[in-house]
């Protein structure tokens, strides 16, 4: 009976000490909220590696967040989407119905050549032809504006790393002179068929006509022959980059318009580096 006692009274020291060891191990961490690195990190798998980087802040190793300079996949998913809501943006502004007639800052007004043109017009009580022309010059530009989106989207395509960069720390304009730059070619070339057809289809070809005509046959004036599509076409282009800009600028300078996560994180590194990397 002695034995046998004095075994469980052993035993019972064991148990009592493997329970002690076992708390203290799992109280190891409980504290100040800090974290303690053992060497069991570098022998464990990934997910157990991944898990310790996010208890010491790492947390961008599973959320994807920009915690320091992003890789050239984050900037360029989140350009991207910039890109994809600024152009969007500013074609679908324009190309509505009263999208250039009741925006003052794009509105397209006679030629600078031609305002002679719409002044006599006007002083021999022939105001409302003037009023016409020009209606029907923006309603051809908002017509003109809906072909825009597809050549936006080739552009988009095509840019590189180095553009995104370049555009991502550039001026509060730099996107919208990247897109100028390479796509006026093409703009001008998609945009002058739809913008003669438009003229055609609104009327506004005729109304230009019988206002020149009217002109031209007055005495002692310098005869008024602007070819009208070229024209509309380069102020409707003009027209789609200042709106493109004001979304440009939207997105820069205020967070509520960086729409997606991606958006949010590459801009928030963009205002850092802006201000000196602090």
């Amino acid at each position: 009976m002695k034995k046998l006692l004095g075994i469980f009274i052993i035993l019972g020291f064991i148990i009592l000490d493997v329970s002690a060891q076992s708390n203290g191990g799992k109280n190891a961490g409980i504290g100040t909220g800090t974290t303690t690195t053992t060497t069991t990190t570098t022998t464990t798998t990934n997910g157990t590696k991944i898990l310790t980087d996010v208890l010491n802040g790492a947390a961008g190793a599973v959320t994807g967040a920009t915690t320091g300079t992003p890789t050239n996949l984050q900037m360029e998913n989140g350009m991207r989407d910039a890109l994809n809501q600024c152009l969007k943006n500013g074609a679908g502004i324009v190309s509505l119905k009263d999208g250039f007639f009741r925006n003052l800052a794009i509105k397209i007004l006679f030629p600078q050549e031609a305002r002679q043109v719409e002044a006599a017009l006007r002083n021999l009580g022939l105001g409302s032809i003037c009023d016409q022309a020009i209606l029907k010059f923006n309603r051809a530009a908002e017509d003109a504006s809906k072909k825009a989106t597809p050549i936006f989207t080739d552009a988009l395509k095509k840019i590189t790393i180095t553009d995104v960069v370049n555009i991502l720390l550039g001026p509060n304009n730099a996107a919208t002179n990247y897109f100028k730059n390479n796509t006026q070619t093409q703009l001008v070339s998609s945009f002058s068929p739809v913008v003669n057809t438009s003229l055609s289809s609104v009327g506004a070809t005729q109304a230009w006509s019988i206002v020149t005509t009217k002109y031209n046959k007055l005495p002692l004036v310098k005869p008024v022959n602007t070819n009208l599509g070229q024209y509309v076409t380069g102020k409707a282009i003009d027209g789609l980059f200042y709106v493109i800009a004001q979304e440009e600028v939207k997105v820069r300078q205020n967070i509520s318009n960086r729409t997606t996560p991606i958006m949010r994180d590459i801009f928030a590194w963009v205002d850092q580096q802006k201000a000196g990397g602090k």
